[in-house]
């Protein structure tokens, strides 16, 4: 009686990352650490951080993927990893090294944004309650 296996589909915002059937076993990383997926786990969702996820397809070896953070929802025998970036096709070294220069980068750049952002609510809350205010006096 053959084993059974998983299909896993990586997607990105904007296409199709990887799509693989055959899968034996699945290596993701979360906040709380990493976790091992099987084809008989049960169902299960998942909050992925910025990591290497790894995946066996049957008979071959190891396949490593660097992912950015997102999500990891296992129905039956299908995974779906949504992430936004990923890349794919180097030594695992190179790998660890595109998650902590590409991937944390990010989370520098969306701080920034984010702080840009709030700077300019407050400027535009401010602006709104003076206008307010010399509406009323008027």
């Amino acid at each position: 009686m053959p084993s059974a296996q998983m299909n896993l589909n990586v997607l990105l915002p904007h296409k199709v990352f990887a799509r693989q059937d055959r899968v034996v076993r699945i290596v993701a990383v979360t906040p709380d650490g990493a976790f091992g997926i099987l084809p008989h786990r049960l169902d299960c969702v998942a909050s992925l951080s910025a990591g290497i996820l790894v995946y066996q397809i049957a008979g071959d070896d190891e396949t490593c993927i660097a992912v950015d953070e997102g999500v990891l929802v296992k129905s039956g025998f299908d995974v779906l990893v949504s992430v936004r970036n990923a890349t794919g096709g180097m030594a695992l070294s190179q790998l660890r090294q595109a998650v902590e220069q590409e991937f944390m980068h990010l989370d520098e750049h969306e701080q920034r944004l984010r702080s840009v952002l709030a700077k300019m609510e407050n400027g535009f809350i401010q602006r709104l309650a003076t206008f307010n205010q010399d509406k009323t006096l008027s």
